[in-house]
């Protein structure tokens, strides 16, 4: 089973803002924010519920990377290894 480096601290993401260039912060997991509750579901019942169709085929988990500056956000697809 694949695992996520970023919901698991094994990596960071170091990207820039492109309207500011201020670090984006990993907000989390997009599921998280759909549904409040989902980590009590197993991680293939989250995913075919995250809004994103081939996160489960392709192994991805979708991060949400904000700008705590300007507010900018942005969807980061993650592979799981």
């Amino acid at each position: 089973m694949a695992i996520c480096p970023l919901c698991n601290s094994l990596k960071v993401l170091d990207i820039n803002c492109p309207k500011c260039n201020t670090q984006l912060e990993d907000s989390g997991k997009i599921s998280d924010f759909l549904d409040p509750y989902g980590h009590y579901n197993d991680e293939e019942t989250v995913k075919m519920g995250d809004g994103y169709p081939n996160t489960a085929k392709d192994q991805i988990c979708p991060h949400l990377m904000v700008c705590n500056n300007c507010q900018y956000d942005v969807v980061k697809f993650i592979q799981e290894e």
